[in-house]
């Protein structure tokens, strides 16, 4: 999902809905550039039951990786 250019909390809505249409499992990688992503995709994957695999630097910012949990 690319959310560059987004600010909070627009990366994490973004992803949110992607997870929904996703099966249980899978690996959404999140692309975003806003500083509070660091903080905030790690918080909704605790909130929401899926699993933060990580992040790691790009070029155009960070890339997240989050494991859908069985939770909505």
């Amino acid at each position: 999902i690319d959310a560059l250019g987004l600010k909070c909390p627009l990366p994490v809505l973004r992803a949110q809905k992607a997870l929904r249409e996703m099966a249980p499992g899978t690996v959404l990688r999140l692309l975003a550039d806003d500083p509070m992503a660091e903080v905030d995709v790690p918080h909704f994957c605790g909130q929401a039951g899926h699993a933060f695999v990580g992040s790691s630097e790009v070029e155009t910012g960070r890339a997240y990786l989050i494991r859908r949990g069985a939770g909505t």
